[in-house]
């Protein structure tokens, strides 16, 4: 598992540097009983075997049933997880974002969050929420906080208050129907080495999505690869880039949610997949990148 791909989150001031899969596991519309719990669990301890430690939640899923159900699925192996939640924006302000925290680690089970975000925008000052965020830091129930559905003036100006440099991540709509975030917020945030979070990588949202799956080209080279559509859409969300001749170098993190373990098992075996230049021009000519600045895609 040492070998899979990686995306480094920079040490902070309290927190040591540290290597997350390129794939993690998502849990949107987990907990609401559209598939057996029991299957859930079983997905979610299936993808940390098979190194898909990045496990991503929040108090919004099921009203906090998604929640209840990585509890149950961490049970015994807190330890083997890096823990995601993220908080409602109004659940952001002073004192709110402490019982809001209190509440999600209380359904599941442990005394901490390795990452929590603040879901989307509100109407809270930013200034408060970042108090909020290093009280909880500094009493050891966040290690590190993060944001989720900014876009560039949202995030430049969460970066320029005090305490804002340090956030984490940013967790936003990506995917290859969807890559509007290529022109302004993720030259950003590569200019801060900040990662991102891809979530809906499999186009399951976004109002730029499109029937991505059963796309005669990205069908065609996924038969080409001999790997499934899904498994090329993965590959290509967490392709390296090329940093200063660092062409290994990775920083977006696909979240896909699986309920089944044979899925979460594709899922997994997309990180051994390698796209070269021309499959990606492949892919661009199918699915150009923007030219423009496109309003932040959200669901």
């Amino acid at each position: 598992m040492s070998s899979l791909p990686r995306v480094h989150l920079a040490a902070t001031a309290h927190e040591p540097a540290v290597a997350l899969p390129a794939v993690g596991q998502g849990t949107w519309f987990m907990g609401e009983n559209l598939s057996p719990r029991e299957d859930e669990v079983r997905a979610l301890q299936h993808g940390l075997d098979q190194g898909l430690t990045l496990v991503d939640t929040a108090e919004m899923y099921g009203n906090g049933g998604a929640e209840e159900v990585v509890g149950e699925a961490l049970a015994g192996r807190r330890d083997d997880a890096f823990l995601v939640s993220k908080a409602f924006p109004w659940n952001a302000g002073r004192d709110s974002a402490i019982a809001a925290c209190e509440a999600s680690l209380k359904r599941m089970h442990t005394d901490y969050l390795d990452l929590y975000l603040l879901h989307w925008p509100g109407g809270i000052p930013l200034d408060e929420t970042l108090e909020a965020f290093e009280r909880l830091r500094a009493d050891g129930k966040i290690r590190r906080f993060g944001v989720s559905n900014f876009d560039v003036d949202e995030i430049d100006a969460l970066y320029s208050l005090a305490g804002g440099d340090a956030c984490a991540i940013n967790q936003v709509l990506y995917h290859l129907g969807s890559r509007g975030i290529e022109h302004s917020l993720l030259p950003w945030m590569r200019e801060r080495r900040m990662p991102a979070m891809g979530y809906c990588p499999l186009a399951q949202g976004g109002g730029l999505r499109r029937k991505l799956l059963d796309n005669p080209e990205v069908e065609s080279i996924a038969a080409d690869l001999n790997i499934t559509s899904a498994q090329l859409l993965l590959a290509w969300a967490i392709r390296p880039r090329d940093f200063a001749g660092n062409t290994d170098r990775r920083d977006v993190i696909a979240i896909p949610k699986a309920s089944q373990t044979d899925h979460v098992a594709q899922n997994a075996a997309a990180l051994g997949v390698a796209l070269d230049d021309d499959i990606c021009r492949r892919l661009d000519a199918a699915f150009p990148p923007p030219r423009g600045k496109e309003p932040l895609d959200i669901v």
